[in-house]
């Protein structure tokens, strides 16, 4: 395989899916109450993503592998019906959303105001935005291939 084939956007991309996995199993969240209660757990400590959600952290990993597949393609050669990068930016959106909703709009543990957001988070947050980035860079690359008006 020639590695010259990657650009700086899939070796962005690829790093980001590094971070945003490596930010899964980093403390993501800290009760800063006894009185507070996460991941059915009650009282002051600190929590990854990886132990408070159940659902979320496998979409997390299996985002994180998403530029990684994304070289493979590349340095593989293969043809696709869109443009390379294209699913990458959109599974990194979503992994956007999910992060900025979990940490911002609707934390988890009760009562939400005694839940902290640590670094853990923060790097997740990186992470899938330099996945976006690298992979709209990589999506700019690659030359779209329209039909002429009228033509199927």
């Amino acid at each position: 395989m020639d590695t010259s084939k990657l650009s700086r956007g899939e070796l962005i991309a690829v790093a980001g899916g590094g971070l945003l996995l490596i930010g899964v199993f980093l403390k993501w969240y800290a009760s800063v109450s006894p009185n507070a209660e996460i991941g059915g757990v009650m009282g002051v400590g600190t929590y990854s993503c990886w132990d408070v959600h159940s659902i979320m952290r496998i979409l997390l990993v299996l985002a994180a592998v998403a530029p990684i597949v994304l070289a493979y393609v590349i340095l593989r050669d293969h043809q696709l019906s869109w443009p390379r990068g294209e699913a990458t930016a959109v599974i990194a959106i979503i992994a956007i959303g999910l992060i900025f909703y979990n940490g911002v709009v609707d934390r988890p543990g009760d009562p939400s105001g005694e839940i902290e957001l640590r670094l853990g988070w923060y790097i997740s947050f990186v992470g899938a935005l330099a996945m976006l980035a690298g992979s709209v860079m990589r999506q700019q690359q690659s030359e779209i291939r329209r039909n002429p008006p009228g033509v199927m």
